[in-house]
């Protein structure tokens, strides 16, 4: 999956990005690849300026946006530093972005996953009793939308990071749709790890509908459970193909 198709999902739309926005993203793609290592020093203004044919005042500006999310440290006198992964905006859409476009470390996915095992299960319960009749025709859209896609890879996934936004946001919590980027980091980095062969769509979709079913019936313990099944399953499936997931 994507960097792209992460903005898309979150109606990054609008107007293309700037110079300075481009030049931070490919520095922050670089740092977060780890082509940048963590503490070692970037190159000076004059450097970057001709490496990307933009003013020095464009690389200043795309400095200033990395600082802000974290990733880099900025001194006068001894140059700009990337800063320790421990300092960076995780949460970040850029940050959470960007990962996408690297090969996810078994930690970096082991962290999703909990993040997820900790936010979804109860955003499902509160979604099957608090969730409005439009806001559930919304989950039940999305889990159409899977089933109808379940041949493609990259459809599949839209419609699979649809579905649990759509589950967050009928939950009627605000900070919970302030995280939707977590969900969609983590769904989109296991996807092209799991369902690799669209084949592999098929046995997803179960845990999907019968999450779905459960809200809609607005049984609040029979919607957290099937969302914690369904955790389950894709923990179980990334433990199967990535070398070091378990391991905290």
């Amino acid at each position: 999956m994507s960097e792209l198709l992460y903005y898309d999902l979150k109606d990054a739309v609008g107007v293309a990005p700037g110079l300075a926005i481009q030049v931070s993203r490919e520095l922050g793609r670089r740092i977060v690849s780890g082509s940048i290592a963590e503490n070692s020093l970037i190159d000076d203004e004059t450097k970057l300026s001709e490496r990307y044919g933009v003013s020095k005042s464009v690389i200043r500006e795309a400095i200033k946006l990395l600082v802000a999310k974290g990733l880099l440290d900025v001194r006068r006198g001894s140059g700009t530093r990337v800063r320790a992964r421990a300092n960076w905006m995780l949460l970040d859409d850029d940050v959470l972005a960007w990962h996408q476009s690297v090969t996810p470390s078994p930690r970096f996915l082991r962290q999703l996953m909990d993040m997820r095992l900790m936010i979804e299960p109860k955003a499902a319960s509160w979604a099957a009793q608090f969730g409005s009749t439009e806001a559930h025709l919304e989950i039940k859209i999305a889990q159409e939308r899977m089933e109808f896609e379940q041949n493609s890879i990259e459809d599949f996934a839209v419609a699979d990071a649809l579905f649990h936004r759509a589950i967050l946001r009928a939950a009627n919590n605000e900070f919970l749709v302030s995280l939707e980027g977590v969900i969609f980091s983590a769904l989109l980095a296991s996807i092209k790890l799991t369902n690799s062969d669209p084949r592999k769509n098929v046995s997803s979709i179960q845990f999907h509908r019968a999450v779905m079913t459960a809200i809609l019936e607005r049984d609040a313990v029979a919607a957290e459970n099937e969302m914690l099944a369904h955790l389950d399953d894709t923990t179980a499936r990334l433990s199967a193909v990535v070398k070091g997931f378990d391991t905290r």
